[in-house]
């Protein structure tokens, strides 16, 4: 018997990983992140949930896996930005990354309400980006001027971002779903750079 090449057996796991967590995502939505269990959850998904642990560690894991993706995918976006243009702008340019991720509109609402209205949920959120802000701060650095604190420069302007980002998440919901986000995002931007 051969061995599948690596390259192929990561795809697979890939998917099947990100098809797990849909399907959590949409029973979490529908029961309540707590009242759904992790055997459920495998028998929905139809696996054991010895299969489920072997993706994930636990529930929070579950709900949560998306971010590192997503986190990646921005970083990656922000090293394709140009080397001249301003950090503000690679960042606003990078998040929008986000808009390209296969999840419906009400999809997205139901797991950010869900994701703010659970408070082990809400600390793994802030955990996860606490890991955004290890991959953006290094994209940053090279926007700012040489100084012996452009390290501590850029991971604070990632950090802003990442919570501008969280505002125009949990302001989203507020709206229902009824705004553009990237202009919640605009505005919270602007919030923390106007002069003072």
């Amino acid at each position: 018997m051969t061995q599948k090449p690596a390259p192929i057996r990561e795809q697979t796991r890939s998917v099947v990983r990100s098809l797990l967590a849909r399907t959590a995502i949409e029973l979490f939505a529908a029961k309540g992140f707590d009242n759904t269990t992790l055997d459920e959850v495998a028998a929905a998904a139809g696996v054991s949930r010895r299969t489920l642990f072997n993706y994930f560690r636990n529930k929070e894991d579950l709900a949560l896996s998306g971010l590192d993706e997503q986190g990646e995918l921005i970083a990656a976006r922000l090293a394709e930005r140009p080397a001249d243009e301003d950090a503000w702008t690679a960042l606003r340019a990078a998040f929008e990354a986000l808009e390209e991720i296969d999840i419906p509109a009400e999809g997205r609402l139901e797991f950010i309400t869900l994701l703010f209205g659970n408070d082990s949920l809400r600390a793994g959120h802030a955990e996860k980006q606490g890991r955004w802000q290890d991959l953006f701060a290094p994209h940053i650095e090279p926007r700012l001027p040489d100084s012996d604190r452009r390290t501590l420069q850029a991971r604070a302007i990632a950090a802003a971002a990442i919570v501008c980002m969280q505002a125009a998440n949990e302001e989203w919901v507020r709206l229902g779903g009824q705004a553009d986000m990237f202009d919640l995002y605009d505005t919270a931007v602007e919030a923390i750079r106007r002069p003072t």
